[in-house]
């Protein structure tokens, strides 16, 4: 059974942004993570509970960050971007 994916608003405004391929990568990809939320490596420390899935996309490697809550069987999409300042900017999003 599939999960349930809900996004942020940080992620829906950076996917608004991004170009019309790489929003169609990104809505495989979170069709990928929702049918199997283990797909992406678990963090640890600020960002323990976080996982990230990496994928490539028009030449650039894209890291997107999701939460799972199994109760429900929900997929939380927090963000998505490029490897520099990522986890920073996740950190500080996820502790505000």
């Amino acid at each position: 059974m599939l999960y349930q994916p809900k996004t942020s608003s940080k992620f829906i405004r950076i996917r608004k942004k991004l170009p019309a391929p790489l929003r169609a990568a990104l809505d495989d990809q979170v069709r990928a993570v929702c049918a199997n939320p283990l797909l992406g490596t678990l963090k640890t420390g600020d960002l323990a509970g976080v996982r990230v899935h990496k994928f490539g996309c028009l030449g650039t490697l894209y890291l997107l960050a999701y939460g799972v809550h199994e109760p429900t069987r929900t997929v939380y999409i927090y963000a998505v971007g490029g490897h520099e300042n990522f986890y920073r900017d996740l950190k500080l999003y996820l502790n505000r």
